[in-house]
Parts: C-alpha cells; sequence; structure tokens
C-alpha cells in the first residue's frame, strides 16, 4: 500500500530520531544543536524553532516514547497514539506549504518542535495502524543493534537498520560459509 508523502516523511523521521541513540559501535548521533537543525531541515521540518541546547535536550527525551510507539503492538501502538494527540490538544488540518500539495498538520507551526515530532509521528501511525501495515516497522535483525526498520520495499525486505548493520551480517555469513 503506497502511503503519502506526509506520512513516508514522519515515519523516517521519527526512525532516524530514534536510532540516532541506537546505532552499534556509534555514539549518539544527535548531541549538538547543529545536528538538530540538520535533521530540522534534512526532514522537511517547518514552523518554529529555537535552536538552542533546551531545543534539543526535549527532542533527544522524545526518543524512548517514539521507541516504544514503534514497536509496539497494534492495540498499544492506537493507545499511545491516541494518548499523543489528546495531550498536545491535536487539531488535524488541511495546509499547504513549499512545494508540497495539501497535507495534514495537527498542531500550529509555533507549536515548540518535540511537540510537532511527536504529533506527526502519531498522525503518521495512524496511517499505519488503519491499514494493518505495523509491520512496515521492525527492529535490527542484527543481533547486536536494537536500531528500528522502517520497511517501505514492495516485498517487505527489509531487515537492518542500516548499510553497516546489513553489511557486517553479510560478511560474518560469508566468513561461516567458508569454514
Amino acid at each position: 500500500m503506497p502511503f503519502a508523502h506526509d506520512t513516508i516523511g514522519a515515519m523516517a523521521a521519527a526512525v532516524e530520531l530514534v536510532n540516532s541513540a541506537e546505532e552499534p559501535d556509534k555514539p549518539d548521533t544527535l548531541t549538538e544543536t547543529g545536528q538538530l537543525a540538520e535533521f530540522f531541515v534534512r526532514h522537511g521540518y517547518t514552523g518554529a524553532r529555537t535552536g538552542d541546547a533546551e531545543e534539543l535536550a526535549a527532542v533527544r527525551a522524545l526518543r524512548p516514547a517514539l521507541r516504544r510507539l514503534l514497536t509496539s503492538d497494534r492495540d498499544t501502538a492506537v493507545a499511545l497514539v491516541n494518548d499523543i494527540l489528546a495531550e498536545h490538544r491535536a487539531v488535524p488540518r488541511l495546509v499547504r506549504h513549499d512545494d508540497l500539495d495539501y497535507h495534514i498538520h495537527a498542531v500550529p507551526p509555533e507549536a515548540p518542535l518535540p511537540v510537532r515530532i511527536a504529533v506527526e509521528t502519531a498522525m503518521a501511525m495512524i496511517d499505519l495502524i488503519r491499514a494493518d501495515e505495523l509491520s512496515r516497522l521492525a527492529v535490527c535483525a542484527d543481533d547486536n543493534c536494537e536500531g528500528i526498520v522502517l520497511d517501505l520495499s514492495r516485498n517487505r525486505s527489509r531487515r537492518y537498520c542500516s548499510t553497516a548493520c546489513g553489511n557486517r551480517n553479510a560478511v560474518a555469513a560469508y566468513r561461516a560459509r567458508r569454514r
């Protein structure tokens, strides 16, 4: 099932945010305000930003809750989504900006960045839940990694959160076969 661009974008951003603290053999990749600014631009967020250490800390603090949401079963995900939307008094509305056609925003552009990330992730999860497509989210198949995988492939074949994890496992399998 094809998803709307805002669903794909919000899910990709949430997965990257959660994985910024999860990749094996790497330090946390979201420790500086400059990294948060790059994340903001890379994922096409709009609206207000303070760009300060407090905003960075608040976005980093989202990671455990988003991880819980992205790894939940369907009924638990529904409850978590409903909680996020109620907490932030999300009111969906159609907007068009930049080069994007109409899509849904559920909080005003002046809402704090962490609120926008949480609500946009919850709104994207609504699409996955309604389509019964939570299997598109999984934990990395690498035994030493807890990263989240967003599999949007047609045949649902993605197993690793990153090329590094996939390569590490391919090399290990190759070496095991050579013995």
